[in-house]
């Protein structure tokens, strides 16, 4: 109807001023019905004849194009106006009523007080052991190292053949390895990641590789045969011992945030050369002695040194023009020591009281 007004009384100044008072018109009538609809299919109901295709508001927007310009924009400012209040009022009215539909169903239902407040559920925990690798990725990300995984069932060529220790070497018995039955093992470190990322990503390179790992172990205070380490490694021109001091230094003091007593002492493995054992001062004792340091207030944490050429030419990296430094680093023993664990079998007897010291806050 007000289409068809617009279209017999376009031109003429005084029918615009007639137009704008209707579409007022409009805006009260239909204000009104809307805070009187009930229900939200009245309330959809409402919208479509108000805002719908061939809904009133509409209707005269699509007769703006038989105005002139002036009379177009005079006009259409007051239809726009209406339509961005019907619409508001549509859909504030719309959770009025699902609101209000909430709160009915809920008095309805017998014996529930909705007054009575609601459920605690209880936080999850992270385990020391995923605190301390998260710590630690953060400390080696901060320095410029990439963070890189590998399988767990490894072959025999990653974790033992490319680290320099090719078969039947008297290295393959400081380990016990979990063979299966289909030719692989279980990785007995993660140093297999720096050989996939060394083929991978070649030289300069900067990486740590956290994860699980597996040795058919005796399980005492200080052992398990199921652990965490860390192992890095960084290979550039002109790397020397001097670098490998500082990285190790650095991690520590940001690992404890404290000063700590640490000791190198002279030792093998047959992917480095040459090759350190770090010492800590057995924090739980204070280097007294006790049994997760076996009484010599001292716990090997940290074996080190410097990349041996054999393992860089595996790489696919020039020994003569390239060199590094690789450290292992056992996560499950750092965390015993930053949290005063005296018994490396809690971290994996499941007990529930262990980790709730560490539930978030």
């Amino acid at each position: 109807m007000l289409q068809h007004w617009v279209l017999n009384n376009g031109n003429d100044v005084k029918g615009v001023f007639v137009l704008i008072d209707k579409i007022k018109a409009l805006d009260r009538e239909a204000s009104k019905r809307i805070q009187t609809a009930s229900t939200v299919d009245e309330l959809e109901r409402i919208r479509v004849e108000l805002l719908g295709k061939k809904g009133e508001v509409t209707s005269i927007l699509k007769g703006l194009k038989d105005l002139d310009m002036e009379q177009r924009k005079t006009v259409g400012k007051e239809a726009n106006v209406l339509k961005d209040k019907l619409t508001q009022l549509i859909e504030e009215k719309k959770d009025e009523i699902l609101k209000s539909n909430v709160s009915a169903s809920l008095k309805k239902a017998s014996g529930f007080d909705i007054t009575l407040p609601g459920t605690n559920y209880a936080l999850g925990s992270l385990t020391p052991i995923t605190i301390v690798q998260q710590e630690i990725e953060k400390i080696f990300t901060g320095m410029g190292f990439m963070v890189v995984d590998g399988p767990e069932d490894e072959d025999d060529f990653y974790n033992f053949e490319a680290l320099n220790i090719p078969e039947h070497h008297p290295a393959r018995d400081m380990q016990d390895t979990y063979w299966l039955e289909n030719g692989q093992l279980l990785r007995t470190h993660t140093s297999p990641c720096q050989v996939r990322a060394m083929l991978k990503y070649g030289a300069p390179l900067k990486i740590i590789a956290p994860g699980r790992c597996f040795r058919n172990e005796s399980i005492d205070a200080s052992h398990e045969n199921t652990f965490f380490q860390v192992e890095g490694m960084m290979i550039d021109k002109g790397v020397s011992i001097a670098n490998l001091i500082y990285v190790m230094k650095l991690l520590l003091e940001e690992v404890f945030k404290k000063e700590i007593r640490i000791r190198l002492r002279p030792g093998y493995f047959p992917f480095v050369e040459p090759g350190f054992e770090l010492d800590l001062n057995c924090l739980i004792c204070g280097g007294t002695g006790c049994p997760t340091c076996k009484h010599s207030g001292w716990v090997e944490l940290l074996p080190c040194g410097m990349v041996h050429p054999n393992v860089l030419r595996y790489g696919g990296i020039d020994p003569e023009e390239y060199t590094g430094f690789a450290f292992g680093l056992g996560l499950t023993r750092l965390a015993m020591m930053k949290y005063g664990i005296s018994d490396i079998r809690v971290l994996n007897s499941g007990d529930l009281r262990s980790l709730r010291q560490f539930r978030a806050r």
